[in-house]
């Protein structure tokens, strides 16, 4: 609703989209990451693994996905273990990043 009135009140304007810049600059790797969907302890978590740069990439990596789906997690033996069943999510927000990811199992 907004852009409509300033496209009117600006009909000249052309919109330039602008490419979101990270404010990580997380580095982004040539292999796929694994996005894996487990229960432990009965209780359902989605594992990330298969990052191969700085742990400390990796670690933000993870703030940033615990922060985006607002729900709890660790980094544990170079996997990401996020609570929960977010596979869908995870995938579309690594993917938003620029990263290439592989659903595996279900």
């Amino acid at each position: 609703m907004l852009r409509e009135q300033l496209q009117k009140l600006f009909p000249d304007h052309k919109e330039e989209v602008l490419a979101e810049e990270s404010s990580s600059n997380i580095w982004l790797q040539d292999e796929p990451l694994l996005c894996k969907y487990e229960k432990r302890n009965g209780k359902p978590v989605t594992l990330i693994e298969g990052y191969t740069g700085a742990d400390a990439d990796f670690k933000i990596l993870a703030k940033e996905l615990k922060t985006h789906l607002g729900v709890g997690g660790s980094v544990k033996e170079e996997k990401i273990i996020i609570q929960g069943d977010y596979r869908d999510k995870i995938m579309v927000f690594l993917k938003g990043k620029g990263f290439k990811v592989k659903r595996v199992g279900g």
